[in-house]
């Protein structure tokens, strides 16, 4: 019989059926595994979907000149672009090659915003060439680019650092007094009567706090710092906004202890306080942009791992073929990912262990005292949460080949992403004659 998997992951759709494995959309991943090999990254393609529509439609509730631009540096594989795509999103860019996939994956580059940090020349030339919009960081970025375009009604558009910060992790924090992004509040108008008085025509507003956060009221301080923002530069300087955009880092939760965001009620706060500031200053009705990323894929994949070694050294170490280069978040962000030993789902959890990776590192651990049910080499453990700052964040390290990717829809199963091989760590190599043999 066919129960609900009891984790701490929304409402995903993963289940136990009656052999006690675990599924995802209706197919077991332990048939997955034994098929495609491990580790391998599984996505369900209707979780994605799923996820757009929430949002959008919480939103568009309240507010109907909104969009969503999706982060796409939470996962840039360009099935999981294309399914955004079909949905309506737009994207959030963050480097020229962010750009560069998403128009690959058939994104209109007018539903592309490019916002770069430390960008070079070169780059804001390849941007500018993909007509795409640029949301400027700088004053720096500003005048380079006033040499590199005709700046005469050229759209642009600043990210600007509303000193609200938050997130799971410091690292993660974009926002205050500590960040390297955006424009201070006190120069927002002078510089954006700088962008008008060298001929570009700024129409947009930016600002971002951090990541993973599930808590409303930072995103409700920091909405208000923009519009606050934005009603001073619009007091100031002759300008039309056409959207304010409150960037992402809608979180998801991760720990047992961790609620879900009611995505409901944050829209429905987020958007009485923009019509509310928009009225106040006189600024019109702007489009309301958000940039989530983790929210829309971060619960639609789960990493797959096969135990293959168990040591009783001063700890219990349960040790499987995947390690932080094909999942890095636990190693730099101490992060929290839900387990489950996939072939053993209903069986009681009764020993404290630690997971470790295949890397040789000592920070190469996915779980520290970790309960766990009794586990056997050739167990298949399932690290929950994946979607999102996973593969995106995989490497080569110890020259350890990257994993697959796999999409579920309808029952179906596609490879989205072939495994590498040993040769694949050659790739764009090249050895002097000198040194050939």
């Amino acid at each position: 019989m066919m129960i609900l998997l009891l984790v701490i992951i929304m409402d995903l759709n993963l289940k136990v059926n009656e052999n006690g494995n675990m599924t995802i959309a209706n197919v077991d991943v332990n048939e997955i595994a034994m098929d495609y090999g491990t580790p391998l990254y599984v996505i369900d393609e209707e979780r994605i979907r799923d996820n757009y529509k929430r949002v959008f439609s919480a939103f568009t509730k309240y507010y109907k000149k909104f969009r969503v631009l999706y982060a796409c540096k939470a996962n840039t594989n360009l099935a999981v672009m294309r399914i955004l795509e079909e949905e309506g999103s737009s994207i959030d860019a963050v480097s020229p090659g962010e750009v560069y996939i998403s128009l690959k994956a058939g994104f209109d580059p007018k539903r592309i915003l490019f916002t770069g940090n430390n960008v070079k020349d070169n780059e804001l030339e390849f941007v500018d060439e993909q007509g795409v919009l640029i949301n400027l960081d700088s004053i720096s970025q500003l005048e380079r680019l006033s040499k590199i375009v005709n700046p005469e009604n050229y759209k642009i558009s600043f990210r600007v650092n509303p000193m609200v910060g938050a997130g799971h992790h410091k690292h993660c924090i974009t926002g205050g007094v500590m960040s390297k992004f955006g424009i201070k509040e006190e120069e927002a108008a002078n510089v954006y009567k700088k962008a008008i008085d060298l001929g570009f025509k700024p129409i947009g507003m930016h600002a971002h706090i951090g990541s993973g956060i599930l808590d409303p009221e930072p995103f409700k301080l920091a909405t208000n710092a923009l519009l606050d923002i934005a009603g001073d530069v619009a007091s100031k300087v002759d300008i039309d906004f056409e959207f304010l955009d409150l960037g992402g880092g809608l979180g998801i939760p991760y720990t047992p202890e961790e609620k879900i965001l009611d995505i409901n009620k944050f829209a429905e706060e987020i958007t009485a306080i923009f019509k509310n500031k928009t009225k106040e200053y006189g600024l019109g009705t702007p489009y309301l942009y958000i940039e989530p990323g983790r929210y829309l894929v971060g619960d639609a994949s789960v990493l797959l791992t096969r135990v293959n070694t168990i040591k009783n050294s001063y700890r219990k170490f349960i040790g499987v073929d995947a390690g932080f280069n094909t999942l890095l978040r636990p190693a730099m962000y101490d992060s929290y990912h839900h387990i489950v030993v996939a072939n053993k789902v209903n069986n009681e959890e009764v020993e404290k262990v630690d997971v470790a990776g295949n890397v040789c590192e000592s920070g190469d651990l996915f779980a520290r005292d970790r309960m766990l049910p009794k586990i056997e080499e050739g167990d298949l453990l399932a690290i929950l949460n994946a979607g999102a700052y996973s593969f995106s964040m995989a490497s080569q390290y110890n020259s350890r080949p990257r994993p697959s990717e796999l999409l579920i829809n309808n029952g179906e199963v596609e490879i989205i992403r072939k495994r590498e091989s040993y040769k694949d760590l050659f790739n764009k190599q090249m050895v002097p004659k000198r040194l050939e043999k």
